[in-house]
This record gives C-alpha cells, sequence and structure tokens, in this order.
C-alpha cells in the first residue's frame, strides 16, 4: 500500500510542476516552542507592588467610563496631573503598533482625565497590530492608567533563567527607555551579566554591587533594595523572565520600575495557581487554548508539516529532524504519555483546522502509551475528519505489531514507516507535493489508490 501511495504522490507532483512554480526546497524560519505564562503589565504591576516594589500609582479598566474614573481618582489621591494610557495585550510594541481602527500607537501620553476616557475609547475593543502579532493582531479588552514619571535616568534591568550560567542570570545596562536588542547590537560593551547561585540566592553585597555597576551614584542604597526585592519576587512566583525597561529614577531621586514584562515557568503552575487563573486566554492562540481545554501540549508554528508526538522531548526531536531535512514543522503537539483514541483524533482536528498544514507526521514511541491506542485514533480522526492531506505513522513500542495491523486493515490512505529518518524524509517531500500542488491550483482532495 505504501509504494503505491507513494506512487500517486509522485504522479501528483509531475502535475503540479506541469502547472506551476517550482518550490521544493523552500524553507521559512521557525519559531521556537516555549513554555510560559505571560500576564497583562497592569497584574505584573499589582503583584509587584504587593512584594515592596516600587510602581507607578496606577488602576486597570476595561470602558472609557472606568478610564476616566480611574484617573479622577489618581488626580484626587495622588496629585496625578499627567497620565499614560496602556494597551493591556500581550505583545511588545506597543508603542509603535497601529489599532486596526484607526488609532496609531497603543501607549499614550496624556494630560487630564477626558483625554484619557478618550484614548480608552479608541483602544478597548479594538484590534491592535505590531511587530510581534502579525496581521491579525490582538484584541484589547483592557487599558492600563497610570501616572507619568519624568524620569531622570533610565537603566535596563532583567532576570531570567539561563542554561549558560545553569541558573538565574541578571542582565542590567545603563542604557534602558529603548530596545534592549539595540543596545545589544550597537554598545555590546553596555550590557552586564551577573549569574546568581541559585542556593545561595542574591547577597545584599550583590546587589550594591549591581547598583554600584550601573551609576545610580547616592541613590544605590535603595536601588539595591529594589533589585533584591525584584530577586525575591522571581524565585517566590517561580517566573522564568523579569524585565523592567525603564528601571529609573525619577526627578525627585526616587526609583520607580515603569514597565513591567513578568513571565512564569509553566511547570509551577500547581504551586502558583493564583497567578495562573489571572491568565488572558483572549490573547493566545485559539488552537492553543482548546489543546489545553483537552489536556494536549500544543504550540502553533509557522510551517505546513503538522506533528503529533507523544513526550516533549520526542516531539523537539521529531521537529529537529524534519528541520533537517528541510521541512518546516507546523506546530509542537505532545498527547503525553496517557492519551485516549478520543484525544488523538482531537489531537488531528487541531493540527488541521490550520489551513497551512499540508501534511501530518505522527511519531509515537509506545512506553506507557500503547500504539494500537494511538492507531485506532488515527483511523478514527482519518475518518471521521475526512482528511485530504497525507499522513505518515512511524510507531516503535508497546503493541506495535497490533497497531500495524489496525492500519494495514483500515480503507485509510496512510503510510506506515519504521525508520524516523526515513519518516521525515517522506513527510518533507510529502508536504513540499501538496504545497506545490496548491500553488499550482491542482485538486488535493482527490481519493488515492490503494
Amino acid at each position: 500500500m505504501a509504494s503505491a501511495l507513494w506512487n500517486s504522490f509522485r504522479r501528483l507532483e509531475v502535475s503540479a510542476l506541469k502547472n506551476g512554480p517550482k518550490i521544493l526546497g523552500s524553507t521559512s524560519h521557525q519559531q521556537q516552542p516555549k513554555r510560559n505564562l505571560n500576564v497583562h503589565e497592569n497584574i505584573s504591576f499589582k503583584l509587584m507592588a504587593e512584594n515592596n516594589i516600587p510602581v507607578p500609582a496606577f488602576g486597570v479598566a476595561g470602558t472609557e467610563e472606568e478610564a476616566y474614573n480611574v484617573a479622577k481618582h489618581l488626580e484626587e489621591s495622588v496629585g496625578c496631573t499627567d497620565f499614560v494610557v496602556k494597551a493591556q495585550v500581550l505583545t511588545g510594541g506597543r508603542g509603535k503598533g497601529a489599532f486596526k481602527g484607526g488609532l496609531k500607537g497603543g501607549v499614550k501620553l496624556v494630560f487630564s482625565p477626558e483625554e484619557v476616557k478618550d484614548f480608552a475609547g479608541q483602544m478597548i475593543g479594538d484590534v491592535i497590530v505590531t511587530k510581534q502579532t502579525g496581521e491579525k493582531g490582538l484584541v484589547c479588552n483592557e487599558v492600563l492608567i497610570c501616572e507619568r514619571k519624568y524620569q531622570r535616568k533610565e537603566y535596563y534591568f532583567a532576570i531570567m533563567m539561563e542554561r549558560e550560567f545553569n541558573g538565574p542570570v541578571i542582565i542590567t545596562s545603563p542604557m534602558g527607555g529603548v530596545n534592549i536588542e539595540e543596545v545589544a547590537r550597537d554598545h555590546p560593551s553596555a550590557i552586564y551579566k551577573d549569574p546568581v547561585d541559585i542556593k545561595e540566592g542574591l547577597t545584599k553585597a550583590k546587589a550594591l554591587e549591581i547598583a554600584t555597576h550601573l551609576g545610580f551614584g547616592d541613590r544605590t542604597e535603595s536601588a539595591s533594595e529594589v533589585i533584591l526585592n525584584l530577586y525575591k519576587a522571581f524565585v517566590k512566583y517561580d517566573m522564568n523572565l523579569v524585565e523592567i525597561n525603564p528601571f529609573a529614577e525619577d526627578s525627585q531621586g526616587k526609583i520607580f520600575c515603569l514597565d513591567a514584562k513578568l513571565r512564569f515557568d509553566d511547570n509551577a503552575e500547581y504551586r502558583q495557581a493564583d497567578v495562573f487563573k489571572l491568565r488572558d486566554w483572549s490573547q493566545e492562540d485559539e488552537k492553543e487554548v482548546e489543546a489545553s481545554n483537552q489536556n494536549l501540549n500544543y504550540i502553533a508554528l509557522d510551517g505546513d508539516i503538522g506533528c503529533l508526538v507523544n513526550g516533549a522531548g520526542l516531539a523537539m526531536a521529531t521537529m529537529d529532524i524534519i528541520s533537517l531535512h528541510g521541512g518546516s514543522p507546523a506546530n509542537f503537539l505532545d498527547v503525553g504519555g496517557g492519551a485516549t483514541a478520543s484525544q488523538v483524533k482531537e489531537a488531528f482536528r487541531i493540527i488541521t483546522s490550520d489551513p497551512n498544514v499540508c501534511a501530518i507526521l505522527v511519531n509515537i514511541f509506545g512506553g506507557i502509551m500503547r500504539c494500537d491506542v494511538i492507531a485506532e485514533g488515527i483511523i478514527a480522526a482519518a475518518n471521521d475528519l475526512s482528511l485530504k492531506v497525507p499522513i505518515v505513522v512511524r510507531l516503535q513500542g508497546t503493541n506495535v505489531d497490533d497497531a500495524k495491523a489496525l492500519i494495514a486493515a483500515s480503507p485509510m490512505k496512510i503510510l506506515a514507516v519504521d525508520n524516523l529518518d526515513e519518516a521525515a524524509k517522506m513527510i518533507t517531500r510529502l508536504s513540499k507535493i501538496v504545497k506545490l500542488a496548491k500553488s499550482a491550483h491542482v485538486d488535493v482532495g482527490f481519493e488515492l489508490p490503494m
């Protein structure tokens, strides 16, 4: 059956080559799957304020009337006359983004509650497009309103987990307030890295050294206290990133964190349940949300080969070998070690909901997972979902012979391959054939001969 299917695809390739441009061998840049929780800036400010980390007075609003009331409260309670209105969307580059309704920029400096209301009304409910979101953009459901601080010095401060240092590293620069990527490119000597021994933690002496190195001068002591509290929060909440830019000294010499990005390790969700309840699903890919509801680990990528694998390590290896052979993974999908046939079917449904998917590779090593259960799910998915894309299956392990028998007896057109390298080569070639056929307007909704 495999040879007949392969010959059929070769005929399709020839047909497509006659009708369209040759695209075989083309690849695209792949983003890497990441495991983390990002939260909105207003949540970051709240957590920081609760842990003695200075932030501007702020409030959050979901309507223009609420925004006006927040601004009036800041005006009356802290004497605020100048405000900053920030769209609460989980993307970088908000300030240079553009709303589809016409407003330019997701960060606005304003000078009255009335202006706060006006800009909030233009942001809330609209979609902002930034360099990170792509054309689809992200909807802005809320805005952050905070007092504007006039800073006389701006610094960059971050803590992140880094394999190079086997633990946390503090990254700082006296050149804050701009994109750190630009600083790294143009002024690499202005970026400092200070590894932290995870067992010893950040010492007072080290915090003082960092503050001194940055140039806080007579504010070194107060700056070191803020640095210590930031590290404590980093550990307390199982973060894998704290980024403050700018980490600033205002015109009165007080230290503030004027912009914050916090990221949390998904593996620590059981310890950080209260934080993870704050996840904004509206800011995440719909397919990823659906996968989460099905207890599947799915991350959308920008390729055209769907991947269904059990085990995160094997999933990464599968994506690597696809890329090695010139393919382009469309997703990271780990069904875990205890997936049922119905979960496998749901996994296929999620994968094929991506219109860019041209072929699917299933790579299962049956330890805890039974290969025959996976085979049942594959067959059910191919039948019930009327799948038209080629499917290559590589199964090894528990009940693998039963699984192969099920696939062989099925009327579905599924290519079974024992060797992973061969499977990767085959799926890469098939995806390119289907992609080529689509570009040449050749019908790919065909029935393959047995």
